[in-house]
């Protein structure tokens, strides 16, 4: 099964952007994913078991490297949130 997720990082820190460039650039190297980023939010398509391991393995990545952080995520079966964007897979 497909996966379509929205997530924003809120680190809680005041030097919050390595936090959020890091994150998301560890996606982003993920083979099999597809990482689309916007102003307010990133979005991850991909297999469902893929994706939930490396969210799951990026956000604790995450807290253990850059402290506190909130992750606001939507989550979708198949491979669009966006209807703008062109579908992925």
């Amino acid at each position: 099964m497909q996966l379509s997720v929205d997530i924003s990082a809120y680190p809680l820190a005041d030097d919050y952007i390595p936090a959020i460039k890091t994150f998301i650039e560890r996606l982003q190297q993920t083979q099999g994913l597809t990482v689309v980023c916007n102003t307010m939010s990133t979005q991850v398509f991909g297999d469902y078991d893929l994706v939930m391991s490396v969210l799951a393995a990026e956000m604790k990545l995450s807290f253990e490297t850059f402290g506190k952080a909130i992750f606001v995520y939507k989550m979708i079966p198949g491979t669009n949130l966006d209807p703008a964007l062109k579908p992925h897979g």
